[in-house]
């Protein structure tokens, strides 16, 4: 995986950290020895504090800036001190106070004290080049009404891209949020996405050589991508999450803001999940709330916005063009003894799960990287999955168009296959594969073997 993330110390910074200690307000102090764009790195914990459980789910801190409302921080990672980056925006040359307080309104009812440190506060100047520019135009985002004191489709992670332009490049921002209240179903958002949080883009800005925009938009309702038009705060665009599956507009009703640090990632012959990947984490908060909003059953039938354990998925990540096709995996897994005592061994005694499950709607129609999340027996083991097929299929005619011929699919990696683990954080990686496989349309699956 390339990835970078800026963080590093660019720019002396002074001024004593704060005392790790059970605290409802805490204050850090610091000298900035230029101008220029602000992260602080909080580590904290909550006492009692559980995203997955109602009323316990978080405790909420009030951040501020030389007196100003900056954002809010939800503490989701639990009791143990965890860290969170958070932009403070521009800085001014100069001695600074920051302060980080409880707020009780957005705070879970059974959570109890926090416990906040700030040990450090990173200044980048213009000096840095990309990192400091996307750190310096990164979007704001406020909070949709209806998650407001909730505990759901809650923004952790923010990235961008850069992308060549003719005029110069373009700095792309995606976010991961939770989950989505509205929009795809659980089960096929694992069949097609192989997660259940929700990743979308929410901004783009194109700048020329000197760092002058040429244009800016924004995914807003729909999928639509309008130009942006509303306003900056410095050069930092406002933006509100507006719709249940996580789309943004250019104003809103809520002040909850929250100012997420983006970390720059190259995502060729990757998908994005590689992003929740070297953030693994992720996983557990998404599961964790899929089981407090009762989106996890035993065994439930598709399409009744549930999912078996999360810990039951195979997660596959692999790449190839579909064109105008469609594809599916299935899993090969050594099946479960039925006396509990001994598991067969030889292929021809494999058990095929498919990960469409039967539904043309549940596979693969998009060409390049993608994940695949498909549950298997209960019981299951990494260690019990030997083979992984690749199956191509025709892709059901639009309402009302005539249907056409699909071409053949042509299948070149797997990058990883793994499951979560008893903490739903994702286990080892027990394949990768490499190559070029062409899968005809209702023709004999490709066959990658696991040993």
């Amino acid at each position: 995986m390339r990835f970078a993330l800026a963080a590093v110390l660019m720019t002396a910074l002074t001024g004593a950290p704060a005392p790790m200690a059970a605290s409802d307000h805490v204050v850090r102090e610091f000298v900035a020895a230029e101008d220029g764009e602000a992260v602080a790195l909080v580590r904290a914990g909550c006492e009692r504090c559980d995203w997955g459980v109602a009323g316990r789910e978080s405790v909420a801190l009030t951040v501020s800036l030389d007196g100003q409302y900056s954002q809010h921080l939800q503490l989701v990672r639990g009791e143990a001190a965890a860290d969170y980056r958070v932009a403070l925006g521009p800085v001014a040359k100069g001695s600074h106070r920051l302060a980080i307080d409880r707020d009780p309104a957005l705070t879970a009812a059974g959570a109890g004290p926090a416990t906040i440190d700030v040990p450090d506060v990173t200044l980048y100047s213009p000096r840095q080049g990309n990192d400091y520019t996307a750190l310096a135009m990164a979007p704001i985002l406020h909070a949709r009404p209806n998650t407001v004191g909730k505990f759901t489709d809650l923004p952790l992670v923010m990235w961008y891209e850069i992308v060549s332009t003719p005029r110069g490049r373009q700095y792309r921002y995606s976010v991961i949020f939770t989950n989505e209240d509205g929009g795809t179903q659980t089960d096929r958002l694992m069949a097609t996405w192989g997660r259940t949080t929700d990743i979308e883009f929410v901004y783009g800005v194109e700048l020329d050589g000197s760092g002058k925009i040429l244009a800016e938009e924004f995914q807003g309702p729909g999928h639509e991508v309008p130009a942006f038009t509303g306003t900056h705060e410095a050069r930092h665009p406002l933006l509100w999450v507006s719709t249940d599956n996580n789309m943004v507009s250019q104003s809103g009703p809520t002040r909850i803001r929250y100012r997420l640090v983006p970390q720059l990632f190259d995502l060729t012959n990757q998908s994005r999940e590689a992003v929740m990947d070297a953030s693994p984490w992720t996983y557990a908060i998404a599961s964790v709330e899929m089981r407090r909003e009762g989106k996890v059953a035993a065994d439930p039938p598709t399409g009744v916005n549930k999912i078996p354990d999360p810990r039951r998925f195979v997660h596959v990540e692999a790449c190839g063009s579909v064109g105008n096709a469609a594809l599916a995996l299935s899993i090969g897994t050594v099946p479960a003894p039925s006396n509990g005592s001994v598991r067969l061994q030889p292929d021809r005694d494999l058990v095929w799960t498919a990960s469409d499950r039967g539904i043309p709607q549940y596979r693969i129609v998009r060409d390049g990287c993608f994940t695949i999340a498909t549950p298997l027996p209960a019981g299951t083991r990494p260690s019990d999955i030997r083979a992984i097929r690749v199956h191509a299929f025709e892709r059901p005619p639009a309402d009302g168009k005539p249907g056409v011929a699909a071409d053949p699919v042509t299948f070149t990696r797997i990058n990883k296959v793994f499951m979560l683990d008893e903490h739903d954080l994702p286990g080892p990686s027990i394949l990768k594969w490499e190559g070029s496989q062409t899968i005809r349309p209702g023709g004999e699956p490709f066959e990658v073997p696991i040993r």
